[in-house]
């Protein structure tokens, strides 16, 4: 999962969420969530783009939070990409109940 950004941004993506050796991690650094594998949970992430920070909450229980860079051309994407190390010839990922809440 990631918050991407326009192109022609200074920076492209602000948040990536990988799972490395079955660790969910902020891109390949801090652990947000261990034992991921083969298990449903709710992940939430709010991008407060006023005050440029981003936290992700996983079954509630908030994991991670962030100051990132000020700009209001990002937006959510989600899904299985091929990382740059500890990869697999199986990716899965199932989403549902995908909701997104902006604030005027």
């Amino acid at each position: 999962m990631q918050i991407h950004n326009e192109e022609g941004a200074e920076h492209s993506t602000v948040l990536m969420l990988h799972v490395y050796d079955g660790v969910l991690r902020f891109y390949s650094g801090q652990a947000v969530e261990g034992n991921i594998y083969d298990r449903w949970f709710r992940l939430n992430v709010v991008h407060d783009v006023d005050r440029s920070t981003v936290a992700v909450y996983i079954d509630g229980q908030k994991r991670f939070a962030t100051s990132v860079t000020p700009s209001w051309s990002y937006y959510f994407k989600f899904g299985v990409y091929m990382q740059h190390h500890d990869w697999s010839p199986c990716m899965e990922s199932r989403w549902t109940n995908v909701t997104v809440y902006t604030k005027p």
